[in-house]
C-alpha cells in the first residue's frame, strides 16, 4: 500500500472512530439540491457530460431494481455512470494504477428525498485524487475534478 493510500485509510478509521463520519462524508462526497426535478436533472447532467466529451451509460434506476427483486418501495434513485475515455485510458494503461478501476466509471447519484426535492451526489474527485497521489491523483484531482464541476455547475 502506498503512503498516500495508507494515510487515507488511517484518516478514515480515525475520523470514524472519533464520531466524525459526517465530516469524512462531506470531505469525500458532495450532495447538492438540484433546481430541477429528477428527469430534468438527469437530462441536464447527461447533456453537460456529453458536451464535455464524456460517455454516459443508460440511467440505472435503483428504486425500480430494488422493487423488482422484492425489496421495499423507496423514493426514486438513479445512478448515472460517466466515463471520459482519455482520462480512463490514462489511468488504466499503467499496471500500477489499475486498482483505481473500482472508482470507475464516475458515478453520479440523482435522488428524491422526503422533502420532495431532487438531490445530486458525487465523489469529490479533487479530494480523492489528493489522497491517492501519483498519476491517479493528477488525473482525478486535475481534469476529472475540473470537468466534473463543469458538468454539475448548474447545482446550488
Amino acid at each position: 500500500m502506498n503512503n498516500s493510500l495508507r494515510l487515507a485509510t488511517v484518516l478514515l478509521f480515525a475520523l470514524t472512530a472519533t464520531g466524525c463520519s459526517s465530516m469524512m462524508r462531506s470531505a469525500m462526497v458532495s450532495e447538492r439540491v438540484s433546481p430541477y426535478g429528477m428527469e430534468e436533472t438527469i437530462k441536464t447532467i447527461t447533456a453537460n457530460a456529453v458536451n464535455k466529451g464524456w460517455n454516459v451509460g443508460p440511467p440505472r434506476k435503483l428504486d425500480q431494481t430494488i422493487r423488482k427483486h422484492g425489496g421495499p418501495v423507496v423514493l426514486p434513485v438513479t445512478l448515472l455512470e460517466l466515463c471520459e475515455p482519455h482520462h480512463a485510458g490514462n489511468l488504466l494503461a499503467n499496471d500500477a494504477d489499475r486498482w483505481v478501476s473500482v472508482f470507475m466509471p464516475c458515478t453520479i447519484g440523482v435522488y428524491e428525498k422526503s422533502d420532495g426535492k431532487t438531490y445530486v451526489t458525487n465523489v469529490k474527485a479533487d479530494n480523492m485524487g489528493s489522497m491517492m497521489g501519483g498519476n491517479v491523483g493528477k488525473v482525478m484531482g486535475g481534469p476529472v475534478a475540473a470537468q466534473q464541476e463543469e458538468i454539475l455547475s448548474f447545482l446550488k
